[in-house]
């Protein structure tokens, strides 16, 4: 049987559905205080890094629509997502790539805490206060950045690599 090589678009319809399912359905023991890493920061970090400012962009805006449609609860994290994928598109042009797993790890960490934090600002706009919400943004942006050497490293190969074939 010949085995054909992923295409651009497969690979990425492949790794949104695996981010919509992990994004869903959280292992209980992947959670920190009840709190899942937040995916959508371990996906859009990688695919910038390699794609760019405009694309991370572009997937910075598609998955602030998607998280917020699955939510609805009047906040978006649009915004957020977008500014942190054109933040980490820059690095792609850098004099230093973004490789190593320590800086992936603070990337991560830096983007979840700016995107927590933009949702803590629009509660605190419409009037409600979370008290927990410190505790909340802590334990997520922990467990972010505990994960995100590993698992933005594989994928930081795999867009590469796909990067690469595809005469980028």
């Amino acid at each position: 049987m010949l085995r054909q090589p992923l295409t651009r678009l497969q690979a990425l319809l492949l790794s949104a559905a695996a981010l919509l399912l992990l994004f869903m359905a959280t292992p209980g023991w992947l959670r920190l205080d009840g709190m899942p890493p937040t995916w959508t920061v371990l996906w859009l970090l990688p695919w910038a890094v390699v794609e760019g400012p405009w694309s991370g962009l572009m997937a910075g805006l598609v998955l602030g629509l998607a998280t917020d449609a699955l939510h609805g609860d009047g906040i978006t994290t649009l915004p957020a997502l977008a500014l942190l994928g054109l933040w980490w598109g820059q690095f792609r042009d850098a004099r230093r790539p973004l490789e190593r797993s320590t800086t992936l790890g603070l990337q991560a960490l830096l983007g979840t805490l700016l995107l927590n934090g933009s949702l803590m600002l629009q509660l605190f706009w419409r009037g409600e206060v979370m008290v927990l919400a410190w505790q909340f943004t802590a334990a997520q942006a922990l467990l972010t950045g505990l994960l995100a050497p590993m698992l933005c490293s594989l994928q930081l190969l795999f867009w590469r690599r796909l990067a690469t074939r595809y005469g980028r």
